[in-house]
């Protein structure tokens, strides 16, 4: 997958955080106004994503003016909320009693009703400056102290963490390690937070940690969701931001750097208001440790160059078991289990005059979860007997790979006895391969060597003395 298309999906990802039912509400302003105020109609979505939407309605006697919208998605003691609205303003022409009829809106392909509403409109409100020295109780409530008191902010210490890990420290070339990068949240967590521009971030991350001279098999996180795990005896909540399983291709120890992960995070208003502003933006960066994987060196080996690494067991089956020369079989031989699926190369088949075996057809199936690579890779072969006899299949079918398990070399070989009965077909064979009778009397032939030349001047005299009788032919015929 490109890294385009994988930041795409990863942007996709935080704006679905989180696999929950979405909730939508359509909220109605007040309905008593002032001439010079707004009404209000907001479309809500709770743990969801506001894709698409209808219009909003006309109400008679006023004139839209504009949308806003805000969303927010925050961490709250291990738990995660999203909030997506949207609003339409509308403007009273004038003073009276005003129907909203009852309306309805689709959102994100659903219908919602709402059963409107009696908008009363009364005189334009004024602007009332109240003596600055004069304290009232109510204005920090409302947020309307004086500009010379500007709001007070608390920060709040987030328990969180972002780690880069792997499932092994130290592999044989060709075994896979999974490398999971994550950010956790303690369920005590007080702090609110949430991801800032995840998917430009997370693509320079992916151009550091990603190892050289590496096999990838990624396993494309869509979406974030957050799962519980214990560390160190503390809960937590982890969200997986990316994860692959690497197969070293060299014996050249992996380094991992150390990686920074930018989060927006909310100092709250040391006293409360209900119109100020209660929180603040500030960037915070965690990082997560460097990490290294070391490559231990394969036990001596004729073929430890080229045999495949992992753990596998053999699945295997044939048409049929017993079988008359002549005819054909169908034999696969299946490898499944964990490992680089994708690197293991065809077999190599120990033929001879007894069988004629034919190239494979090759299948391979690989699944990512749970941090492992696993799958099967079948080589499915069709061959014809040529002699009786009883064979045991696994003298042309078997594969050396180097076990993961018990770090040692070990052989898929085929245990199918295969029992031939019939007539030889060898002789068959050959006559069938004979070049015929022009061939037979090859060693009957002088092999005394003729010039070229001297045939060339054969072949003269013969052309002219061909010509010379049709010459004297043709010559009878006009004289009769």
């Amino acid at each position: 997958m490109s890294k385009v298309g994988f930041s795409f999906i990863i942007l996709w990802a935080f704006f679905n955080f989180f696999s929950q039912a979405q909730e939508v509400k359509i909220d109605l302003g007040s309905s008593e106004i002032a001439l010079n105020q707004l009404y209000t109609i907001t479309i809500t979505v709770n743990d969801g994503r506001l894709q698409n939407y209808s219009g909003f309605p006309e109400i008679q006697g006023f004139q839209k003016r504009g949308t806003s919208s805000s969303s927010s998605t925050n961490f709250i003691n291990g738990v995660r909320s999203s909030t997506q609205s949207i609003t339409q303003n509308y403007l009273p022409m004038g003073e009276g009693t005003y129907q909203l009829p009852p309306f309805e809106i689709a959102v994100n392909g659903q219908p919602f009703r709402s059963p409107g509403a009696t908008i009363k409109v009364g005189p334009p409100m004024q602007q009332q400056r109240r003596n600055q020295n004069a304290y009232d109780p109510f204005e920090d409530f409302f947020g309307q102290r004086s500009a010379n008191q500007p709001q007070e902010f608390i920060n709040v210490e987030a328990d969180a963490f972002l780690a880069l890990t792997t499932d092994k420290s130290a592999v044989y070339p060709g075994e896979g390690f999974t490398m999971t990068l994550a950010f956790y949240v303690a369920k005590d967590n007080q702090a609110e937070m949430r991801f800032h521009q995840l998917g430009e971030q997370l693509e320079e991350i992916i151009k550091k940690i990603k190892p050289a001279n590496c096999w990838e098999e990624n396993f494309n996180i869509e979406s974030i969701t957050g799962e519980p795990i214990t560390v160190n005896g503390k809960d937590y909540n982890q969200f997986k931001i990316y994860q692959a399983t690497y197969y070293p291709l060299n014996n050249e120890t992996i380094n991992i750097p150390k990686v920074g992960l930018e989060l927006i995070k909310y100092q709250v208003a040391k006293t409360r208001t209900y119109f100020g502003r209660n929180k603040k933006e500030e960037l915070v960066t965690f990082h997560s440790k460097a990490k290294s994987i070391k490559i231990k060196p394969m036990p001596p080996h004729p073929l430890k160059e080229s045999v495949s690494v992992g753990n596998y067991r053999l699945e295997e089956k044939i048409s049929s078991q017993r079988i008359k020369t002549g005819d054909s079989f169908n034999y696969e031989f299946g490898i499944v289990g964990e490992g680089n699926i994708s690197a293991i190369n065809e077999l190599k088949l120990e033929g001879d005059e007894n069988f004629d075996l034919f190239p494979p057809n090759v299948k391979q199936s690989i699944n990512r979860s749970n941090g492992k690579v696993r799958g099967r890779k079948s080589f499915s072969f069709y061959g014809i007997p040529n002699e009786p006899g009883t064979y045991n299949m696994g003298d042309y079918f078997y594969w050396i790979y180097f076990n993961t398990n018990t770090e040692k070399y070990d052989t898929l070989k085929s245990q199918v006895v295969l029992e031939v009965i019939g007539e030889s077909k060898k002789n068959e064979h050959i006559s069938s391969n004979d070049m015929g009778a022009f061939y037979d009397g090859i060693d009957m032939e002088n092999n005394q060597l003729i010039s070229l030349d001297g045939r060339k001047n054969l072949r003269t005299i013969i052309n002219v003395v061909i010509f010379v009788m049709i010459a004297l032919t043709v010559g009878l015929l006009f004289k009769k």
